[in-house]
């Protein structure tokens, strides 16, 4: 199966919070970083999962948290080079 990422950056906590819900509640991704810049005004969240999967979790994530926020970001990398992933998987 053919892996990708979906990041998902939105101005405010509480947005980002509704729009990750609404990514894992609509198909099967997981979590995998979450950054946080100016004190959680400006978060980003970054979900894995296969390419269907991912892309209905992006459209889901960005209309939900539209609602509570301003979206910034709403984008997917099918198959991303290794060593984006190990960028993204640090501690």
């Amino acid at each position: 199966m053919e892996q990708a990422i979906a990041l998902l950056e939105v101005q405010a906590l509480v947005a980002s919070i509704a729009g990750l819900d609404a990514m894992c509640k609509a198909a099967d991704v997981r979590l995998i970083h979450v950054e946080k810049r100016l004190g959680g005004r400006l978060v980003t969240v970054v979900v894995a999962g296969t390419v269907s999967a991912v892309e209905a979790a992006a459209k889901a994530g960005a209309a939900a948290a539209a609602k509570v926020g301003k979206v910034k970001l709403c984008e997917v990398i099918a198959r991303p080079h290794p060593d984006i992933m190990k960028f993204l998987l640090t501690d």
